[in-house]
């Protein structure tokens, strides 16, 4: 999809073929966008791309590759991500993205007249996927933008299939410790499916793992997903994993693509995993200048600038003053940069910021306290 197709529902003409209703009430997800107005292209900051970019051992790896059909069940992949997280390599599946295998959760266990429930704020692919199978989304309230348990819990039906929870939480950067993941699960009855998404899990510090892999290998309705999209830097590459019980990753391989992940992405991804110096330090990186950022923006609370605590690669800004997001949005084009403003996900007073290299976020820093000072 490019930024110039419609995302608007839009009905086939009469006598022609007719989507169904569900499908055509689906809001296409909207990417990150790499350019300006005027169709520049701009530093990109919208997207929580790895500004270390990709291990040397992968960008190798891929040159070996020859032109042929992919192991259609990323063996060697799947075993390596296993010794690695301590799994058994029969629960992992692998999938196009992680978008693929949340899509299929959905799809594997919800249908029409079926509730899927996730957070306000929560990803925009967990309303798509809940609508492409035709269920009923389910939006539970946020507390102060992150995901509130009791508010999950309390919207549970006989008619609910799938819980999404994204931890971290994608666009809000808010986490769940380990705790509320495990009462959140245990409010659950037995039938429905925990989805915990962790696309950016890590970036999360070893000591404050949330437990998702061992609640996903000692329950047979907890699904985790995660992604090379993000710390491993092979976001083009559209590789992710998840496991769970065995019936739970059965389901999912009889409707994932057959040839999912190309030769090429599990040669990547399978050298990509063997660099622990590299996601190292591409997790201390993100560390050390989120938090650098986020000192900057504190000094900026008397303008009406709050950031959110993140525990992603990312800080979402809100803009509770007179500057607004849109004027910073367009402010922080005009210098060179693109970030992420989300009306469309119900949050137009703020804005998606990646952490990127140091440089950048320094202008970013002082571009966003000269439009405030500005603004007063």
């Amino acid at each position: 999809m490019t930024d110039s197709q419609t995302l608007r529902p839009t009905s086939a003409p009469l006598g022609a073929p007719q989507p169904k209703p569900w499908i055509d009430a689906i809001h296409a997800y909207v990417p990150g966008k790499s350019k300006g107005k005027d169709g520049k292209p701009l530093i990109k900051l919208s997207a929580n791309e790895n500004p270390l970019g990709t291990s040397q051992s992968a960008l190798e790896a891929r040159a070996q590759v020859p032109a042929l059909y992919p192991d259609p069940d990323s063996t060697a992949l799947r075993q390596a991500i296993a010794a690695k997280h301590g799994l058994d390599a029969t629960r992992v599946v692998m999938g196009t993205g992680s978008d693929e295998l949340l899509n299929l959760a959905a799809q594997g266990y919800a249908g029409l007249g079926d509730e899927v429930i996730y957070v306000r704020y929560g990803f925009s692919v967990y309303d798509i996927a809940a609508r492409r199978c035709g269920a009923t989304p389910v939006v539970a309230p946020d507390l102060d933008y992150g995901t509130d348990v009791d508010a999950l819990l309390a919207l549970v039906t006989d008619k609910t299939r799938v819980v999404f929870v994204a931890n971290p939480n994608n666009p809000t950067g808010s986490y769940l410790p380990k705790g509320e993941i495990a009462r959140l699960h245990a409010g659950l009855p037995a039938d429905v499916l925990l989805v915990l998404d962790q696309a950016y899990g890590e970036y999360v510090a070893p000591e404050d793992d949330d437990g998702s892999l061992a609640l996903a290998a000692a329950h047979d309705n907890v699904l985790v997903t995660r992604t090379f999209s993000k710390i491993f830097g092979l976001a083009g590459e559209r590789i992710g994993w998840a496991t769970g019980a065995p019936g739970i990753v059965a389901t999912l391989n009889r409707i994932r693509g057959p040839f999912n992940v190309s030769s090429t992405g599990q040669a990547m991804a399978l050298a990509a995993l063997g660099d622990a110096d590299f996601v190292e330090a591409s997790r201390v990186h993100n560390r050390d200048e989120r938090a650098r950022f986020v000192e900057k923006l504190d000094a900026l609370g008397n303008y009406g600038l709050r950031a959110l605590p993140s525990q992603a690669n990312f800080v979402l800004v809100l803009f509770e003053g007179a500057l607004t997001a849109e004027i910073a949005f367009d402010g922080l084009a005009d210098r060179g940069y693109i970030v992420r403003w989300l009306p469309g996900q119900g949050l137009p007073q703020a804005l998606r910021i990646t952490i990127g290299k140091p440089e950048d976020m320094d202008v970013i820093a002082s571009a966003l306290r000269e439009m405030a000072e500005a603004a007063r």
